[in-house]
Order: structure tokens, then C-alpha cells, then sequence
């Protein structure tokens, strides 16, 4: 197992941190707790009361005992079904937040351009490790305050009737504690080692799933399934090795419970025997000792639940390890804008080397530009330096306004106009803020299941139909029109049911979108258009016109990172990168 490197402090902090959003939940779950700890404690006494009314050792109405007895028993009923709605209704609210809450800050996060952990491995920690905590912190400790207040209620209830047997009967309870912090060790090395494993099932499970076909090409079905066994295996291996330990320690446990009732058995039964103990006072000594050991018992199960809430937010508090991406408004360029490189360079591990090495450039505002190279010379690597993932080691990237004012050495202020600030220079360090410049198409099948109309609104939220026309018209997608469903076409996962080259056309016209100003999110067009081999699936002929739709008005900045040779007759420049040998 990794060694982790959250003390117990740090994570405290984080989980109260955790609990602050969910206080409601976890007031409801006590208060209903302890109400029912009272009504509990109430229901002992009304036991004896009508018992002994029963066999004459106290006056009083039979019927209004049992009817007291009834009242308690709804009284309970009543808590239950409440308990049930806050923890259905409340509990997945919670778990939906802390997901989210997830799943924002990793989206947020710097990109380190390699990632660290399977996304099978993400997602398990979002679903199973968030419920995880979110349980613990709204259900549990609750449940642990009513049953500390039934601990207690109970002990102090056996003390006034007999001092001696209620001590007798807690006082395992030092010895078990002595031992919890050797259990806790150990537990919490286990359970991470199973979580571990787990997460690495379910990534199994992932990929072959989304690589069936692939699979299936190369005929490796028995591969992938004597994988998955080999990984389950270990898995299972990691299990038994936690439920011996489980079973060993709660075996001990329960035979010193169990010695506790024995003692209390005979204890009562020789005091009734001695005419010192009424019926009813015999039934209320082993109804009180039960609730003194039961809740004895869920305590003990508290310390299982805190080692796996403990692992279970170590395994979060590692998904936000990633710093922030620098935060704040969008900041916008007027429109079209440039980029210049200058001397920069790039690597993402020392051991690697430099993948970009003192690299210059200038995409002029307006300009389009074919980047060339072969495979490995770093093409990806400079999409990511442009769009602001990854930041340059050395060297430095400016995004510009096409304007005399961005060849001087100092940067002018720009004149106060609609959508920007007078704070912005003309020549600026590129940032994340300035991502919302840009139009980015990546390679392959990038489509979502869901609608089309679905897909091209990630685009463009406030998108009209005439701009979803526009856009596939111009990305050559004008077969959509002549679909069924037209743009109500459902697409399974990766645009399953289209061609590769219709799911291609169809992404380009999605990000061709954020072209479009939007009145609904408060912003211009983007003006750099940025697309990776975006027309690798295209015939000849539809990547020509698609190309002459993109270019003809000459108002955008358009990069293309291509192996084609045939896009370049298209460009104004050509930046040809060479692989750097190590």
C-alpha cells in the first residue's frame, strides 16, 4: 500500500470542512436520535410499571399501562418513518453535493498534462469513497450521539437500581479501548489496501468496455477476462485477509459482551431468588443491560467506520492534490488576436527531456496556420502550451490585439469599450483566463450521448436554430437536416449510430459555436480557432469545402495541427516542428 501522507489531524480538518455543507442532515439525524434514546429508555419503565401492576407488587390501572406501553410503541413508529424520509431525502441531496463539489474542483484544477490516476480509479472514489463520507458524517456520528445518550441514560438508570452491577457490567469497556488503537492501525491498513484494489476492478472493467471493439478485433475476449480474474483475485485475496482480522477482533468483543450478560443473568436471577427483586425489576435489569451493551457494541462498530471514512477521504483529499488553475472572470481579446511564442520550452518529466525546446513563433491576428511535424515532435504538446493546460518552463506565451500598439516593448492600455476593461494590455501573458478566446477541435469521435441538439448547445448554451444551421452548413454537416429526428437524433456514447467522419463534422460545428457572441452568458466570440487533425476523417473533397467555409471571411486566427500536407495550400504560414532526439 502507498504510503499515505495525511495525519489524522489533516484529515479531521478536512472532513469538518466536509460536514459544514451537511449540518442539517446531521442536526435532523440527532435530534431524531436522542428523541428516540428518551421514548426508548420510557418504554423500560412502562414495561416494569405494567408487569409489576400485572402481578400486584404495584397498584395502578392495567389497561392504562399497556395503553402508556402502546403510545410509546407508535412513538417509536413515528421516529423511524421520519428517520427513513431525512435520510432518503437528505442523504442523496448530500452525496449529490460532495459529487459535484468533486467534481468542480477537479475540472478547476492545473492539468499536468499526464494524468496521475485511472479515471476508472476517479470515478470509484467519487461514487463509493463520497458515499462513504457522506454517510459517516450524516448518519453516523449522529447514530453515535443517541447511542452514547442511550449508553449513558441506561447506566445511570441500572445504577440507581443496583450501583455494583452496573459497574460490573461496563467495565470491559477500558480494556477494549486499550486495545482500539492497535485495531485502528491495522483496519485502516487493510481497508486502503482493499479500496485500492477495487478501484483498480473497476478500471479494468471501464476500459474493456470502452475498448470492446477493439478488443474483439484483435481476439483478445479470454485476455481481458483472465485480467479482470487476475485483478478480482487480489482483490478477493485483500478481503479475506481484512475479514479474518474482522472476525478475530469482533469475536473478542462479543465474548466479552456476552460474559457481561451471563454475570447480569445470574446476578438478577439470585437477587429475585432472595424476594430482593421484583419480576418487573428482573425483566427491567436485562432490558437495561441490553441497552447498555448494545449501544457499548455500536460504539465498538464506530471505530470500522472510522477507519473506513478515514480511508475513504485520504482517497479524496488526493483527487484535489492537483493546484487550482488561476481563477477570475474571463479575461477577452479583441477580436481577431495573435499569439507569439517566444523561446519556449516544455518537458514533462526531467527524465523525458525537453518535447518543445526554445521554440519562436507569431500566429499574426487574422493568419491562418498549418503546425507540421511527425509523430512525437510535440504537435499535442503545443495545442496544450496554447490553450493555457500546460505552462511553459521557459519562455513565455502572449496573446495579442491585432494593433500597431503590440510591437512596442511595454504594453498600452487598451481604450474602454463594451465586454472589456481598460485594466488589459494589448500584449498579454497567457493565461487560463484567456481560454474563453479560443475554438478547440480535438481529434476523433468527441460526441456525448444525448441529442445532437444536445451536443452542439455545449457549444453555444443559448444557440438558436438558425446558428445550429449556420454552423453545420458550414462544417459540412447539412445531412443532419435530412435525418429522421434532424437535430433531435439521439447518439449513443461516442456518437454511436453517425460515421466518424458525420461525428467529426458534427464536433467541429460544436466549437464552431463558441464563435458565436452570447447574450445569455455575457460574451463576444471567440476568435483563435484551434483544431487538432480535426479533418482526418474527411474525404478529399469534404475537407476542401469544409475548409474554404472556415477561412473565407478571414475574422479569425485558425491553427491547424495537421500531418496533411494538402491543408497547407490553405495557410498563410506553416510552423514545422522537428522531434528532439535525447
Amino acid at each position: 500500500m502507498p504510503a499515505t501522507h495525511y495525519g489524522s489531524k489533516e484529515i479531521f480538518r478536512w472532513l469538518w470542512a466536509a460536514w459544514r455543507g451537511n449540518r442539517l442532515q446531521a442536526v435532523l439525524n440527532a435530534a431524531i436520535g436522542l428523541v428516540d434514546v428518551v421514548v426508548s429508555l420510557l418504554q423500560v419503565s412502562a414495561v416494569k410499571h405494567a408487569i409489576d401492576v400485572a402481578s400486584g407488587t404495584e397498584h395502578g390501572n392495567l389497561y392504562v399501562a399497556v395503553g402508556i406501553m402502546g403510545a410509546l410503541i407508535l412513538s417509536d413508529f413515528a421516529l423511524n418513518i421520519a428517520a427513513v424520509w431525512v435520510r432518503n431525502l437528505l442523504g442523496i441531496k448530500a452525496q449529490n453535493r460532495m459529487q459535484q463539489a468533486m467534481l468542480d474542483r477537479i475540472l478547476r484544477s492545473e492539468w499536468r498534462g499526464r494524468e496521475r490516476m485511472h479515471s476508472g480509479d476517479v470515478l470509484n472514489r467519487l461514487e463509493f469513497d463520497v458515499n462513504n463520507v457522506v454517510t459517516f458524517l450524516t448518519e453516523t456520528i449522529p447514530s453515535a450521539l443517541s447511542v452514547l445518550a442511550m449508553f449513558i441514560g441506561a447506566f445511570f438508570y441500572l445504577f440507581s437500581m443496583d450501583w455494583l452491577l452496573s459497574i460490573v457490567t461496563v467495565a470491559i469497556l477500558p480494556i477494549f479501548l486499550a486495545m482500539s488503537k492497535i485495531y485502528v492501525r491495522q483496519m485502516r491498513n487493510l481497508t486502503r489496501m482493499v479500496r485500492d484494489w477495487d478501484s483498480k476492478v473497476q478500471s479494468t472493467l471501464q476500459e474493456t468496455i470502452q475498448h470492446r471493439m477493439l478488443i474483439k478485433t484483435l481476439e483478445s475476449d479470454q485476455v481481458m477476462v483472465d485480467r479482470l480474474e487476475d485483478t478480482q483475485s487480489e482483490l478477493r485475496r485483500r478481503v479475506v485477509n481484512r475479514t479474518k482480522f474482522s472476525v478475530f477482533s469482533n469475536l473478542m468483543v462479543n465474548f466479552g459482551f456476552a460474559l457481561g450478560y451471563l454475570i447480569a443473568f445470574l446476578w438478577a436471577a439470585v437477587r429475585m431468588s432472595m424476594h430482593t427483586l421484583s419480576f418487573g425489576g428482573m425483566t427491567a435489569f436485562l432490558q437495561l443491560v441490553n441497552k447498555i451493551q448494545n449501544p457499548a457494541r455500536n460504539l465498538a462498530k464506530l471505530i470500522p467506520a472510522f477507519v473506513s471514512v478515514f480511508t475513504a477521504a485520504e482517497r479524496l483529499m488526493e483527487l484535489e492534490e492537483d493546484p487550482l488553475e488561476e481563477q477570475g472572470d474571463p479575461i477577452w481579446v479583441k477580436a481577431p488576436c495573435g499569439l507569439r511564442l517566444s523561446h519556449v520550452s516544455y518537458a514533462y518529466d526531467k527524465v523525458g527531456g525537453n518535447v518543445i525546446d526554445d521554440l519562436s513563433f507569431d500566429f499574426r491576428p487574422g493568419t491562418c496556420t498549418a503546425v507540421l511535424g511527425e509523430t512525437g515532435a510535440g504537435k499535442t504538446t503545443i495545442i496544450r502550451l496554447l490553450l493555457a493546460l500546460v505552462k511553459p518552463q521557459k519562455g513565455e506565451i502572449k496573446i495579442y490585439e491585432a494593433s500597431p500598439q503590440n510591437l512596442q516593448a511595454s504594453p498600452q492600455p487598451l481604450p474602454e469599450r463594451e465586454g472589456l476593461s481598460n485594466s488589459h494590455s494589448y500584449a498579454q501573458i497567457l493565461t487560463p483566463l484567456h481560454r474563453c478566446n479560443f475554438v478547440y477541435v480535438p481529434q476523433g469521435n468527441t460526441l456525448l450521448s444525448g441529442t445532437i441538439r444536445d451536443n452542439l448547445l455545449l457549444g453555444k448554451l443559448d444557440a438558436t436554430e438558425e446558428e445550429m444551421k449556420t454552423v453545420l452548413h458550414l462544417s459540412c454537416a447539412d445531412f443532419v437536416f435530412e435525418l429522421p429526428d434532424g437535430l433531435d437524433t439521439v447518439c449513443s456514447e461516442q456518437g454511436g449510430g453517425l460515421s466518424e467522419g458525420q461525428a467529426q463534422r458534427i464536433a467541429i460545428a460544436r466549437s464552431l459555436l463558441r464563435a458565436y457572441p452570447s447574450e445569455q452568458l455575457g460574451r463576444p466570440g471567440s476568435s483563435i480557432l484551434v483544431f487538432d487533425e480535426a479533418t482526418s476523417a474527411l474525404d478529399p473533397d469534404t475537407e476542401q469545402q469544409l475548409l474554404q467555409n472556415i477561412l473565407s471571411r478571414h475574422d479569425k486566427t485558425v491553427i491547424f495541427i495537421t500531418h496533411r500536407m494538402a491543408v497547407t495550400k490553405y495557410c498563410d504560414q506553416v510552423l514545422k516542428i522537428e522531434k528532439i532526439h535525447h
